[in-house]
């Protein structure tokens, strides 16, 4: 890898780690503005706290070495609920500036998933 791709890989990690914890924490207490996105969207309260537990494990995932696998499902569980989120703000007419943080923490999510270093990737063994 490139000192200019691993240089991408942890700004893009470390935004997507502190946006996701960020959320995930106001998400799982209910603190914030969370409560009326989440209604807004028509979503039920209690969906929060489930999102923001795994946003929140999501990212402990991400950090620590090892667990490939479950870096795998950390990556595509960040990856289908903010493109869930950016579709459900479009499915109800919302403007860009109700879907961007949504939008830019997906963005996150795709280049840090593509640039991680190979010690954070899944190895096919192909017999």
């Amino acid at each position: 890898m490139s000192k200019t791709n691993k240089i991408i890989y942890w700004i893009a990690t470390i935004f997507l780690a502190f946006g996701m914890l960020a959320g995930g924490l106001q998400q799982l207490f209910q603190w914030g503005g969370y409560v009326a996105i989440i209604t807004h969207l028509g979503y039920p309260k209690y969906f929060m706290s489930i999102i923001g537990a795994w946003k929140v494990l999501g990212v402990i995932t991400i950090l620590i070495p090892g667990v490939r696998i479950l870096k795998e499902w950390a990556y595509a569980g960040f990856f289908f609920v903010m493109s869930g989120a950016v579709i459900s703000h479009l499915a109800i007419g919302d403007t860009f500036k109700d879907y961007y943080p949504s939008l830019t923490l997906l963005i996150f999510t795709v280049i840090s998933w593509y640039l991680r270093p190979a010690g954070r990737k899944v190895v096919l063994v192909h017999q």
